[in-house]
């Protein structure tokens, strides 16, 4: 099993919800949350300490047949962005849950 945490900008939560319905996940949870950047790296995640950024956090716990095409349809969205405000995943193995 994985935890795939996907963080991206309020105005992508209905791409966010479609990318993951799409590719065949049945359940997740989201949250708002404020993102912040010290400005130190320009892979950041988030803008900048002096702005928050409007975030969502979406927590999905999936087996691994489903991973790569989630992955694949992040890429081809982040792909065809004109701005530079990505959808960030993250995959993490789970070796025990109740």
């Amino acid at each position: 099993m994985k935890l795939l945490l996907v963080t991206c900008i309020q105005e992508y939560e209905k791409e966010v919800k479609d990318i993951l319905k799409h590719a065949g996940v049945k359940s997740f949870s989201w949250q708002s949350v404020k993102g912040y950047s010290n400005g130190s790296d320009k892979n950041a995640w988030f803008i900048s300490e002096e702005i928050p950024t409007e975030s969502l956090l979406f927590t999905v716990f999936i087996e691994n047949q489903c991973m790569d095409e989630l992955f694949e349809r992040f890429n081809h969205f982040n792909d065809n962005q004109a701005v530079n405000t990505k959808i960030h995943v993250a995959c993490l193995d789970v070796n025990h849950s109740i």
